[in-house]
């Protein structure tokens, strides 16, 4: 069962805290969350592509599944 106590500026579903958002501003969010990934899969093939030879980039995106153009 699901206990909601608010007070002072704090809400609780049982015992843990939670965050009430707009489902726009949590979309939002997660959209951000989404592009970190993406650069940090990014950064990663560029690192391990930086000293090897043959490696085309489309390769790359196509290895680290990479959509966005940099």
């Amino acid at each position: 069962m699901v206990k909601v106590i608010q007070g002072k500026n704090l809400i609780k579903i049982g015992k843990e805290p939670v965050v009430i958002l707009p489902l726009k501003k949590w979309e939002e969010i997660q959209e951000y969350l989404e592009e970190i990934e993406e650069r940090e899969r990014f950064n990663k093939a560029f690192e391990e592509g930086r000293n090897k030879k043959g490696l085309t980039l489309s390769e790359l995106k196509k290895k680290y599944k990479l959509m966005y153009n940099y």
